[in-house]
């Protein structure tokens, strides 16, 4: 089942340095299991105990965090070749604080941290670097949401905007990319109201800040 994902997994940076021969093995030794999710279902809600740590094959996703408004806000859209989930589970928390939602149909690979914290009863040779390659996804991940603090601590709308489109361009090493949320779930990232965000992205189109159509964007220089 796992056969048309053998690229993405070898790529992925939780798998790197395993050779594909030990590929098998590996899974086998997580646990891992290949589960498929309709767009209404969800793969993990808040309150559920983190067990599994998650990576999108197929499709986009969203982790979540609603508050008891029911106000949501959108901590993070991930596509094929993102991981989820791990930073909860190594933490060993009681329950979890996010829900992650299908934005699409989607194939996940689930596998239990466990298997990958702890010692290998069968002394696995790709073990310690499994455990190597965690660190530096946790790592990553800790640098990601230092960027979101960042966006998040801009003080009005526009600034907001500006500080999320250069990490996007950045990200893309061009002032032209594509982000990956449409205006609604934009808005969610970034908490703040869809219209008014709208507003201001008119307002700084007419100011030839930045070129949009949909969610291609341009960054031009003031």
């Amino acid at each position: 089942m796992i056969e048309p994902y053998i690229d993405l997994l070898k790529d992925n940076l939780l798998f790197q340095g395993i050779s594909p021969q030990n590929l098998d093995s590996m899974l086998s030794c997580l646990d891992a299991r290949l589960a498929h999710y309709a767009r209404e279902q969800a793969i993990f809600l808040a309150g559920d105990p983190p067990r599994w740590l998650g990576l999108v094959l197929s499709g986009a996703v969203q982790v979540v965090r609603d508050d008891i408004f029911g106000n949501r806000s959108i901590l993070a859209k991930l596509l094929p070749g993102d991981l989820f989930g791990e930073a909860f589970a190594c933490a060993e928390i009681d329950v979890l604080p996010v829900s992650v939602l299908p934005v699409t149909d989607c194939d996940v690979l689930l596998m239990n941290y466990r298997r990958i914290i702890t010692t290998c009863p069968s002394s696995c040779s790709f073990h310690g670097r499994l455990i190597e390659n965690m660190v530096r996804v946790l790592a990553q991940k800790n640098l990601n949401l230092n960027q979101k603090n960042e966006i998040l601590s801009s003080r009005s709308i526009r600034e907001k905007v500006m500080s999320s489109l250069s990490i996007q361009a950045a990200e893309h090493g061009s002032s032209r990319f594509r982000i990956p949320f449409d205006r609604q779930e934009l808005a969610d990232f970034l908490s703040v109201e869809r219209s008014a965000l709208s507003r201001e992205l008119s307002a700084m189109k007419r100011e030839g800040l930045i070129s949009y159509f949909k969610n291609e964007f341009e960054l031009h220089k003031p």
